[in-house]
C-alpha cells in the first residue's frame, strides 16, 4: 500500500532494480540507487493481478485502461492531507492558532445562532 498516493490502481516495475513499487516516491525512499527512465514500463493491475506492458512514448486514450478487466488506472492520485493545519502566523511563537481537525471543539456562540435567540426569548 502505498502511502504517497492513497488510489494507485497499478504497481509499476522498476526497469532498474526489477521490483515493483506504487510510485517514484516509494523507490527514492526504499532504494539507494536513482530511478532509471525507460518507455517500455510493466504495469501490474491491483484489480485482476495480472502485468502488462505499456510503451508510455506512444501512449493513448485507449491505454488508460487495463487490457484484462478495463481498470481505469490513469486517474487523479488522492493524495494525503495533514491532520494539523496553521491558521496564524508562525506556530512556534503563538501555538493558539493550531487547529486540529481531529479534536471536536466546543460549540460557537454566536448572536445569528437561531437556537440561541429562541432560548432568549422564551
Amino acid at each position: 500500500m502505498c502511502k504517497h498516493i492513497l488510489n494507485a490502481q497499478v504497481a509499476i516495475r522498476s526497469p532498474c532494480c526489477r521490483k515493483w513499487f506504487d510510485c517514484a516516491e516509494c523507490h527514492y525512499e526504499q532504494e539507494s540507487h536513482p530511478l532509471m527512465q525507460s518507455f517500455d514500463m510493466t504495469f501490474a493491475c491491483k484489480k485482476c493481478k495480472k502485468c502488462f506492458r505499456k510503451d508510455t512514448s506512444e501512449f493513448e486514450d485507449s491505454d488508460e485502461y487495463c487490457p484484462h478487466c478495463d481498470n481505469h488506472f490513469v486517474i487523479e492520485a488522492k493524495t494525503p492531507t495533514p491532520a494539523l493545519r496553521v491558521e496564524g502566523e508562525d506556530a512556534r511563537i503563538d501555538s493558539r492558532f493550531l487547529k486540529d481537525d481531529r479534536v471536536r471543539g466546543t460549540a460557537e456562540r454566536s448572536i445569528f445562532n437561531v437556537r440561541d435567540a429562541a432560548d432568549r426569548l422564551g
